[in-house]
Order: structure tokens, then C-alpha cells, then sequence
């Protein structure tokens, strides 16, 4: 994909002075308004087209009109790490080397991982820690185990501080569908407490469609208790 007709018109519609306005379509075929929305930031990602190939799309991010995001989109910048396009959108796709990193690197990258921050409102899960350069897009369901629809799923997706990240990713922490922390004993209380892990933490807004993601990796954590236990 590029930014040429439609693309371009929703990327520069601001510089345009043109509106756009979101619908959702129902099961009956109609659609229903929902909002004015502004362009907040834009991504390439991974995806396939009606064939079934694999190409580079391009994610639009909109916010409503109006609505006031705490954070800027510079924010999610991080050249090391990300393929996202200067705050012109004007870099060139990526190439065949830059493609098979998005596909082959962790989540913390391009588009999935600002769907993430966007979807846990810009700060820890778990703790509530807000510096992006720090908190790590996590799947709950590891990559190498989840298809291709999986991998793109925003309910796939914790937004953690590193040493929560860390335990999670190794399978020595997970979460009940409340959000209360579960503990491995494959370590020590006493390590947990070393790094800052109480046992009383809880996830606060986990939805629904988290928790299929969830009894999955509960599955994967050996000898688990539960919080609370210090």
C-alpha cells in the first residue's frame, strides 16, 4: 500500500481542511454514525491482500475530533525499534530486509505496539509506570504460538514494565480473569520481593476477549499459587 488516493486523502485531510466522519456497519446492513474523527498517527504493518499475499499496510490511527490524547504521537518513536515514518509520513515502504524484521521481531515494534499503548491508555498494565520509552508491548499468547490474526490482536496484548514483562514472558507470573496477580513457586518469595513483586497486583480493566489469551498462558505456568501471599 502507499499513500496515493484514498490513503493520501485520509493522511493529509487535516492539511485539506477535509472532515472525516466514522460509521459502523450493522447486521442488518445498515450503518450507524459514530464520530468525527482527526488523524493522530500512522504505521506500517504486516498484512495480507485479497489473494492472500503477504504485503506492507498502512494503520491509520484517529482520534475524535476534538478529543484531547495525553500524549503526542512523537512519542511512540523509537528508531531502533520501530518502522513508523517521520512526523511527515513521507519515508519510502521499508524494504525486503526491514519487511522480515517486522514479521520476525517482538511485538514492542510499528503499529501493533501503538494499538497496545493506546489500548492499556498509555501505561502499565499492572503498575500504572506511563514512560513509553520503558514499558514493553507484550502477546499473552507468544507469537510463535498464535496465527496470523492472533498476532494482530489488540486482546492479545499487555502493556508491561520490564520486570513484569520479564516474569510474564518467562511464565512465571500470569493473571486471573479478575486481574489478580498469580505467582510461580518456581522461584523464591523472597526473589519476587527482591524485584518489587508483592503478590497483591491486579490488572484493573482486562475485557472479555483478554481472557481467552489469559487460560492460555495460565496453562504454561508451572507450580502457580495465587497473590496475596506475603
Amino acid at each position: 500500500m502507499s499513500f496515493t488516493r484514498g490513503n493520501l486523502a485520509l493522511k493529509d485531510h487535516l492539511k485539506n481542511g477535509k472532515r472525516v466522519f466514522l460509521f459502523e456497519s450493522q447486521k442488518n446492513g445498515t450503518v450507524v454514525f459514530k464520530s468525527e474523527v482527526e488523524l493522530f498517527d500512522i504505521d506500517y504493518f504486516e498484512t495480507k491482500d485479497t489473494g492472500g499475499d503477504v504485503r506492507i499496510g498502512i494503520k491509520f490511527f484517529f482520534k475524535r475530533e476534538g478529543a484531547n490524547v495525553p500524549i503526542q504521537a512523537s512519542a511512540f518513536v523509537q528508531p531502533e525499534l520501530t518502522l513508523a515514518p517521520s512526523a511527515a509520513y513521507q519515508l519510502s515502504l521499508p524494504n525486503t530486509t526491514e519487511r522480515k524484521g517486522l514479521v520476525t521481531s517482538r511485538v514492542g515494534q510499528g503499529a501493533y505496539r501503538k494499538r497496545i499503548v493506546h489500548r492499556w491508555e498509555y501505561q502499565c498494565a499492572v503498575t500504572g509506570f506511563d514512560n513509553l520509552n520503558i514499558l514493553i508491548a507484550s502477546h499473552i499468547l507468544p507469537w510463535a504460538a498464535s496465527t496470523d490474526s492472533e498476532r494482530l490482536d489488540v486482546d492479545n496484548g499487555l502493556l508491561l514494565s520490564p520486570d513484569y514483562d520479564a516474569l510474564f514472558d518467562k511464565h512465571l507470573i500470569s493473571f486471573e480473569n479478575d486481574g489478580k496477580i498469580i505467582l510461580s513457586d518456581s522461584i523464591s518469595k523472597d526473589a519476587y520481593q527482591k524485584i518489587g513483586v508483592t503478590g497483591k497486583e491486579r490488572i484493573q480493566n482486562l475485557s472479555s476477549y483478554n481472557f481467552r489469551y489469559l487460560d492460555h498462558h495460565r496453562d504454561t505456568l508451572g507450580n502457580k499459587s495465587s497473590g496475596l501471599i506475603f
